[in-house]
């Protein structure tokens, strides 16, 4: 009878000592499964920021700008303007910055006092679209009251995009230089076509929530972005965050906007230097460094965006 009692007890204790094990095991499990956000204190839901600097290639001063935001090894997005002659040193900054997802701005418009560009393909094949200099035309406006040709508009854009393509540079999107390319339903149907044809994603169609602070005021320009990063996010979408960036040096602080009187004081002294110095100063601040961190910001590119057309 003891030896009976004996060896029940050692089973009672091996079923015990399984169940022990088992029990420590499920314990381990859960342990290293990832925690929700909700059950990690206080810490905010993660939120997508996209940043996209545009006119890049403008001139030498938004170059510079860009220099100093590649330094930061940030995923930035730059919108380059191949038409303008500086485009060719914002090719070399970027090729050292893979980094930074880089797109065509496609442009319709020259809008500097002084200061114009034209069409890739030359004022000849692109008649319709230019002023008696060979230039772009200020104002989107004037571009849809003047007597331009649909196939003229196709082939400069795509002419804006192949020279793009030709430098090296991966194209992963396109965007549009005071949305003229997308004025009209037959404009935005071209931009439509040569996005598809050329597999390039359209910036503010792949149900991006949206800001610019190009109408900010220069003084609230830090202030601005910091409160939008931190209480205006929508944690449902892609938050873009449009800017314009530029070093106030004497080759930007000469620039007369034609179009926008925001740029310009009432007697017609230029501010778009100011702004943009602004824009740059407020992105590469300490405060909005600290913000992105404490608020769980994550920043990608337009690369890491899937394509989705209108």
């Amino acid at each position: 009878m003891t030896g009976s009692t004996d060896f029940l007890k050692t089973i009672a204790i091996g079923i015990f000592l399984i169940l022990l094990g088992c029990h420590a095991e499920k314990s381990n499990q859960a342990s290293q499964e990832p925690i929700a956000p909700s059950e990690q204190g206080n810490e905010k839901p993660e939120t997508v920021v996209l940043f996209r600097i545009d006119d890049i290639g403008m001139n030498h001063a938004v170059n510079l700008a860009l220099k100093d935001l590649a330094q930061t090894k940030i995923p930035l997005s730059a919108s380059v303007m191949f038409n303008c002659p500086w485009y060719q040193e914002a090719v070399e900054i970027l090729k050292e910055n893979p980094q930074i997802s880089v797109g065509v701005h496609l442009t319709l418009n020259a809008e500097w006092k002084y200061y114009r560009w034209g069409p890739v393909i030359g004022k000849t094949l692109a008649s319709s679209l230019v002023d008696s200099t060979g230039y772009f035309l200020p104002s989107t406006a004037e571009f849809l009251a003047s007597n331009y040709k649909l196939e003229e508009v196709e082939q400069e854009l795509e002419a804006q995009i192949k020279r793009a393509l030709s430098t090296g540079l991966k194209i992963d999107y396109i965007d549009f230089h005071m949305r003229t390319a997308l004025a009209t339903p037959e404009l935005k149907r071209i931009t439509e076509k040569l996005a598809e044809k050329y597999d390039l994603k359209m910036s503010m169609f792949m149900d991006e929530a949206y800001k610019t602070m190009f109408n900010t005021e220069i003084d609230q320009k830090s202030n601005d972005l910091i409160d939008h990063l931190s209480n205006k996010l929508d944690h449902t979408k892609v938050n873009l965050v449009i800017i314009h960036v530029a070093h106030a040096n004497p080759e930007m602080n000469v620039l007369v906007d034609m179009n926008n009187p925001t740029m310009n004081t009432q007697d017609g002294k230029p501010l778009v230097s100011s702004h943009r110095q602004a824009e740059l100063d407020a992105l590469l601040s300490e405060e909005v460094k600290k913000v992105i961190e404490e608020n769980n910001i994550r920043i990608v590119s337009y690369a890491d965006m899937p394509i989705r057309q209108p």
